[in-house]
């Protein structure tokens, strides 16, 4: 008998449906639904559907791109609550009714956290995954990030088969093998479209002010929303040449930049000629080129956010976003005050490894102002964070902050000169506020002039 014979053979046996394969959950087990695309749809479903079966069903997920049958099928949250290393705006709205739990994490350490820390807590590892290859072998596609060290601590592996999925080249850890899993179920929808966010004048005006500072070969990572979007675009009109890419997420300003003939990644000091990436969101062209590519390499979290890996590239220039900034350049990038809206994800790991990198420049960027909930402007550099807020990057690791009215280089310097400088990339209007509270903080006085 042949082995791809065998192979087929194998499959089939432990092709089942969604209802057989969910049955092997039991009361007071952890579930484990992968990162971003790789959370199940059929299977989260007909776990769902067993919820007056069950008791005491704990999720792992992260970054869902998708309801969970689950949480809506028991809205009381009488059996199933989910646990979730990074907030989207599905998590964020149950987190809201008390039906989703943040775990804190530095993202590098994520799949240490399954090996070393938490071995026990992945009773049913159910993970949506890319049609088999010829040699028995599933991809992770748009989630690698941390799934192979699931799958090392599950006590059982249920993978649901999708069709519709790109196959992303590694890298390493992006694939599971056929031996490994219990069940096989087959599910076939496209991959989650995140639309990219509308750059803000305001994100425009910083783009501006960043990207005079991204020189040719320059290697880049991009967060999220308008902000990488506006520096992408300039960067795509620009004359600026042979940009790389180390990132954590793939986003469409990377497919821009490629089509424009600028991402080439010849200058690269590691992975020269590929796109090093751990997970993907963005639109159908996006998992179009993902798809079977090699000049895109998908590796787990423990290697794109290695500080010490990502800086052997150098002139490594890392953009994101926060929510505040404090006089003494506290940095809060996941909380508004005790509310948890997003998670540290890797901002502390590309804000370390981009200060390491030869010419490496970290850039953490917010708008000067922003509407609270009675719709009156507020700074959002402050005298000092909102009670509550989580500190991301502590003021020991911050380096550029940027506002539309310019940049402060916090790197080196004391809190006078910190305060200094925040102010003078604060909101005109609100400026003079900020120095009564840095003068009653003794961080600042009025005869204090920077070099």
């Amino acid at each position: 008998m042949s082995r791809k014979t065998s192979r087929k053979e194998e499959y089939a046996r432990k092709l089942v449906s969604p209802e057989e394969a969910v049955k092997i959950v039991k009361s007071g087990d952890w579930i484990d639904y992968g990162f971003g695309h790789t959370k199940p749809i059929a299977l989260d479903a007909a776990l769902a559907a067993r919820k007056d079966e069950l008791k005491e069903i704990n999720i792992h997920s992260a970054l869902s791109l998708s309801p969970h049958a689950c949480a809506e099928a028991d809205p009381e949250g009488r059996v199933f609550t989910i646990q979730s290393w990074h907030f989207g705006g599905l998590d964020r709205k149950l987190h809201d009714r008390g039906r989703c739990f943040y775990h804190p994490m530095v993202f590098r350490n994520q799949g240490l956290y399954y090996r070393k820390s938490i071995t026990n807590l992945v009773d049913v590892a159910m993970l949506r995954v890319t049609s088999m290859d010829s040699r028995g072998f599933f991809n992770f596609h748009c989630g690698v990030a941390a799934e192979r060290a699931v799958v090392d601590v599950a006590k059982h592996v249920i993978v649901e088969v999708d069709d519709q999925l790109p196959w992303a080249m590694g890298g390493r850890e992006e694939v599971i093998h056929l031996t490994v899993v219990d069940y096989i179920v087959e599910q076939s929808s496209p991959p989650e479209i995140v639309p990219s966010a509308v750059a803000s004048e305001t994100d425009r005006k910083i783009a501006r002010h960043i990207v005079p500072h991204i020189a040719n070969g320059a290697c880049l990572q991009l967060g999220i929303g308008g902000l990488p979007n506006s520096v992408g675009t300039l960067l795509a009109e620009s004359d600026i040449e042979d940009l790389g890419c180390h990132t954590e997420m793939l986003v469409d300003a990377y497919y821009e930049l490629y089509k424009a003939g600028k991402l080439t990644n010849k200058r690269k000091k590691i992975d020269r000629g590929r796109s090093v990436y751990a997970f993907a969101m963005g639109s159908k062209a996006l998992y179009d080129w993902i798809d079977h590519n090699p000049s895109l390499a998908a590796f787990p979290v423990s290697y794109t956010n290695d500080p010490y890996v990502m800086a052997r590239n150098a002139h490594l220039v890392s953009i994101n976003a926060c929510v505040e900034v404090d006089l003494y350049g506290q940095i809060s990038s996941e909380s508004s005050g005790i509310r948890q809206i997003s998670g540290t994800g890797g901002q502390l790991d590309y804000a370390t490894g981009a200060y390491l990198s030869k010419g490496g420049i970290s850039f953490i960027c917010c708008g000067s102002t922003h509407k609270d909930k009675q719709g009156n402007t507020k700074s959002t550099i402050v005298p000092t964070l909102s009670p509550g807020s989580i500190v991301t990057v502590p003021r020991s690791q911050a380096h550029k902050i940027v506002t539309e009215y310019g940049i402060a280089d916090l790197a080196g310097r004391s809190t006078w000169q910190r305060a200094e400088a925040l102010i003078e990339i604060a909101h005109p209007d609100l400026r003079e506020d900020l120095v009564k509270a840095a003068e009653d903080q003794r961080i600042w006085r009025r005869s204090n002039k920077v070099a």
